[in-house]
């Protein structure tokens, strides 16, 4: 059993991933003792609020553009069930059950930091049934990421209270149902705590969060899958010295570059400096560049995101003055637009290497752009035999659809609220995008790994099985002729294509890989 504290400040992006992907039982979520202590003072000074009459957003107001309408004392509490029933209309396919476990989290951390006004209880509910594995049915579309993630965040408030639904051992069922067989019961919100539980960018967040991991692995993956065809197209190592990249000191550049070497160490397949053929083609040679420059992306939005996991996204906020005597204060911090433009810029980075990668396959499979270094489709008795033609068919499809994607969802906007909330950062289908391009990336590189083992091979044939590959590609091979063998004749390819998108998509690759060569 693995405990993670939730206290509002340190969440990382690792302890969502984490949580996320664990199975119902295997992780507890203690709320920390001080934070407790914010959460029972800032519901104390809701109550104070509500005591005095005074007129707080949300509190004894409307939402929205109904922030003008005063709500009758004996009715607040019918204002925070109303806000939840009323905001769960989202639509689609429910989001993936590690993405709402990831949501639920990061909403807990979120109104575990004392200025959103809930009961410690309510929060203590969110947690159990994490634990329990009580997973509400989210649909995936519906969110403008501004004012937060409303229709996402209203279908888990929405079971909380005994409605929606939910996932629960395996079976999809009413969301009071769900509850009653983890042992738990549905909770009654008073003052605030329907618009805290709704009013957030958790969505956001917890796609940034796994989208950030999948894409630092698939830009080693990448890396491995560059290097092994450069092998296999009898390249060279120049373009990766160091002093190169010294001279142009892009820090993920040179990180690039010195992977690469280390991939690459001790390989034989590679050619030496031959002074009529100093340079490979652009995918081959500009490596470093390119996927470094996709590195600093990958790098910034695990920055945004990594700040937001532990940021106060609802509105109001409560504070407390010199004197100790509460504030409420009005703001926008559930605007997602720092996520919106970071899972925009991860996604162009993600494309750009799923664009390299697609054009290195071509090389490959075409005998004019190797100079015959490999046959043409990479198959013996061509002609007969299509070999790997139809593979650079699917890579180009998966390339051009992210293209078509990558359009930033940031730079649109639709006013909602009867044009009060007139600008939204449209951050859930940054996100939602991104999460689509990494996985074409991931088979766009499952391709590219299956031509360039077949083009190792053929290599192999000339120079004879006294060559050696890199430190770091023996292995990304060894793995691969473990899952696809060498293929002689035509075969029905995609099982094979999807047995290498497991391995490059799950971090077995990398994995492996560093084990020999060390991280990158």
């Amino acid at each position: 059993m693995t405990t993670v504290t939730v206290d509002g400040e340190h969440l990382t992006i690792e302890d969502v991933v984490q949580v996320a992907r664990a199975a119902p039982g295997t992780i507890r979520l203690a709320l920390a003792h001080e934070a407790r202590q914010k959460v029972d003072r800032a519901r104390a000074a809701v109550e104070d609020f509500v005591a005095r009459g005074q007129v707080v957003y949300g509190i004894t107001t409307g939402f929205g553009a109904f922030k003008d309408r005063i709500i009758p004392r004996d009715e607040l509490r019918q204002l925070q069930r109303n806000i939840v029933m009323s905001h769960a209309v989202g639509m689609g396919e429910p989001l993936p059950t590690a993405a709402a476990r990831a949501m639920m989290l990061i909403r807990a951390n979120t109104l575990a930091k004392g200025h959103s006004g809930i009961r410690a209880e309510v929060l203590a509910l969110l947690l159990a049934m994490l634990e329990r594995g009580v997973h509400p049915v989210i649909p995936e579309q519906g969110s403008l990421g501004a004012s937060g993630d409303l229709a996402p965040l209203a279908h888990i408030a929405l079971v909380m209270i005994g409605l929606g639904e939910a996932e629960y051992r395996g079976a999809r069922l009413p969301g009071a149902e769900a509850l009653r067989g983890a042992g738990l019961q549905p909770v009654e919100l008073v003052e605030k705590e329907g618009l805290a539980l709704t009013n957030g960018t958790a969505l956001m967040a917890a796609l940034g969060a796994l989208h950030v991991t999948g894409a630092e692995n698939a830009a080693k993956v990448a890396d491995i899958a560059g290097a092994l065809s450069l092998e296999a197209l009898h390249g060279t190592l120049d373009a990766f010295d160091a002093r190169i990249h010294t001279a142009r000191p892009h820090p993920r550049q040179m990180e690039a570059a010195a992977y690469l070497r280390r991939i690459l160490a001790g390989s034989t397949f590679v050619r030496g400096h031959d002074p009529l053929n100093v340079q490979d083609a652009y995918t081959l040679r500009c490596m470093p560049q390119v996927h470094g420059a996709c590195r600093d992306a990958i790098l910034y939005a695990r920055w945004v995101t990594g700040i937001e996991l532990n940021s106060a996204t609802d509105n109001p906020l409560i504070f407390f003055d010199e004197a100790g005597a509460p504030v409420c204060l009005s703001g926008g911090n559930f605007h997602g637009e720092p996520l919106a433009i970071a899972m925009d810029y991860l996604g162009l980075a993600l494309t750009e290497l799923g664009n390299m990668a697609e054009r290195r396959l071509t090389r490959l499979t075409d005998e004019a752009s190797n100079q015959a270094t490999l046959p043409a489709f990479l198959i013996k008795h061509g002609g007969l035999n299509s070999g790997f033609m139809l593979t650079q068919y699917t890579a180009a499809a998966l390339a051009s659809e992210n293209k078509a994607l990558v359009h930033p969802a940031s730079a649109d906007t639709i006013p909602t609220s009867a044009n009060t909330e007139d600008h939204v950062s449209n951050g859930p289908i940054a996100a939602r995008k991104a999460g689509i391009i990494l996985r074409n990336l991931e088979k766009i590189l499952a391709i590219e790994l299956f031509a360039a083992a077949q083009g190792i091979d053929f290599r192999r044939e000339t120079l004879g099985h006294h060559t050696k590959l890199g430190r770091g590609t023996a292995v990304a091979y060894r793995l691969v002729r473990e899952r696809v063998p060498f293929l002689e004749h035509d075969a029905v390819m995609y099982p094979y294509m999807e047995s290498l998108r497991a391995l490059a998509a799950g971090g077995e690759l990398v994995r492996a890989v560093e084990a020999e060569i060390g991280p990158g």
